[in-house]
């Protein structure tokens, strides 16, 4: 088949057909990296009998010597095939690698892309390399990084420093600790690029007056919660969304409930997402400061204009370099900014203005974002979504970055990845020693129970001596919050009942089910 660009596939159905394996997720998986915005048919029973327009077919034999893996893709009659017979008896988790990797090596072929990590489609590689590493050391996972998941060296040796970097963090939690999130899931405007469970304030106006004091409500019940398992407070996060869309005598009275609710003597960091420029004012930054917030986060997400206005931002490079100046001003000394990569119509000039801009800022921390449209993002439903999805651009502009970040002192301490992101790269946070955000590693490493209260917050109770972990939900919209709101705070008792679960699943571990 003559090798093909993105483009050449327009934004017709995919096909994914299954036969004689149960690996339908990794594959599902696997075919995301190259086709991230197509709708997905996956047909694991009854198949269609010939291949139409887009097509994967995976399938494995069992034979007497050991198996054999066979791959085809189609695009409208037109097909290539891949296949590899794997002698022995390997073991399940064996087939599904090898299979990935033929089908891997079959779609770089006829895509015309290497995505630098290669078949591994989690969303936390670092904590993969971590528990490679302690089973195997260093050694061994960076060669089983690079050899048998194909991901490239300098993806690999950014894991590897970042894990290192974590550990220091990591270090930090105990069996007793927990951090708190906050959802203000509103914002401003909604960007283009956005599939949050966010409001914009135009709509949600009616629902803030409402939804602020039942918040505080469940802060309160959820600190007694935390009172009552004798639980230790590491970190605050208050994310959205836009927690200042919220007034400063909205933001005081959220930060005066957290502070007076929750132990905070132990607390070791208490960040505010400020997030959008035009939302942050001289106001804001007094209410927040003195009651004990210690990290903001201010993103310009790029410093081009135009970029700005093509993905829905009501606000000018130049608000984000008065925003960052006015919080200098009021003694805010650890600010993190957040970029993103791949944006539509921004160039790589571009990016490395911005970047360059945001140099001479010299904030504490810089997080490089590759843009993830999700299906239900305004921007991935325009027919001109295409242009956003220059993988080569993206993974040009992530190595500028680096580069530049390195230069300056950075070092990268936490790192996740997320579907359909442009080139399937990553997200990493950048920090200058001693400015890394606890909250980051810890939600994204899953150290300890995240306590959360809010419209769409997930509590996430953590087994402190296993990987057990349970979720609870609440209402993922404001309107579902209020109005179902003593319904969701019962869920919140779950907590106590979660960790007693823990508590007699160990009882009886150590007395031999006895």
């Amino acid at each position: 088949m003559e090798e093909k660009t993105q483009e050449t596939f327009g934004t017709q159905v995919l096909q994914l057909r299954i036969e004689g394996h149960p690996f339908h997720y990794e594959m599902e998986n696997l075919c995301r990296l190259f086709f991230p915005y197509h709708k997905m048919e996956v047909f694991t029973g009854e198949e269609p009998s010939e291949p139409a327009g887009l097509c994967v077919d995976t399938k494995l034999r069992r034979l007497a010597d050991g198996v054999q893996i066979w791959v085809r893709f189609s695009m409208d009659g037109d097909t290539s095939i891949a296949e590899e017979f794997v002698p022995g008896d390997a073991s399940e988790k064996e087939l599904e690698r090898r299979m990935a990797v033929v089908l891997y090596g079959l779609l770089t072929g006829v895509c015309g892309f290497t995505p630098k990590w290669g078949i591994l489609t989690g969303v936390r590689p670092i904590k993969l390399m971590r528990r490679l590493c302690e089973e195997s050391g260093e050694v061994e996972a960076e060669r089983y990084f690079r050899e048998d998941l194909l991901v490239s060296p300098e993806k690999t040796e950014l894991s590897l420093i970042t894990m290192r970097n974590e550990q220091k963090i990591l270090s930090l939690s105990r069996p007793e600790s927990f951090s708190l999130y906050v959802s203000i899931p509103f914002c401003p405007t909604r960007c283009s690029y956005c599939s949050f469970v966010s409001t914009t304030v135009e709509r949600a106006v009616k629902l803030m007056p409402d939804y602020l004091p039942l918040l505080c409500r469940e802060l309160a019940v959820t600190a007694q919660i935390a009172k009552d398992l004798n639980l230790r407070l590491e970190s605050v996060y208050i994310g959205g969304g836009t927690p200042t869309t919220l007034s400063a005598e909205q933001l005081a009275v959220l930060i005066d409930t957290i502070t007076e609710q929750f132990d905070m003597s132990t607390c070791r960091e208490f960040t505010v997402e400020a997030g959008r420029p035009d939302t942050i004012t001289a106001e804001k930054l007094q209410a927040m400061r003195p009651r004990g917030v210690t990290r903001i986060s201010i993103n310009p997400q790029t410093l081009n204009d135009h970029v700005l206005e093509t993905i829905g931002r009501r606000h000018t490079a130049a608000q984000t370099l008065e925003a960052f100046d006015l919080a200098r001003r009021f003694g805010y000394d650890d600010i993190n900014m957040d970029l993103i990569v791949g944006l539509p119509e921004d160039t790589l000039e571009s990016f490395q203005n911005t970047l360059d801009q945001i140099m001479e800022l010299d904030p504490e921390s810089v997080t490089i974002h590759t843009l993830a449209l999700k299906r239900s993002a305004r921007l991935n439903q325009e027919e001109n979504a295409l242009f956003t999805r220059d993988a080569e651009l993206a993974a040009r502009m992530l190595e500028d970055g680096d580069a530049k970040l390195l230069r300056a002192g950075y070092a990268p301490y936490y790192l996740y990845r997320q579907s359909r992101m442009v080139g399937n790269l990553e997200n990493t946070g950048w920090a200058k020693p001693g400015k890394e955000s606890l909250y980051n590693v810890y939600i994204m490493d899953e150290t300890h129970t995240i306590l959360a209260c809010g419209a769409g917050a997930v509590t996430k109770v953590r087994d402190p001596y296993s990987d057990r972990l349970k979720r609870i939900f609440n209402f993922k919209y404001p309107y579902e919050y209020n109005s179902r709101y003593e319904e969701m705070l019962t869920r919140k008792e779950q907590v106590k009942a979660i960790y007693e679960e823990y508590s007699q699943f160990r009882t009886s571990l150590f007395s031999g089910g006895k």
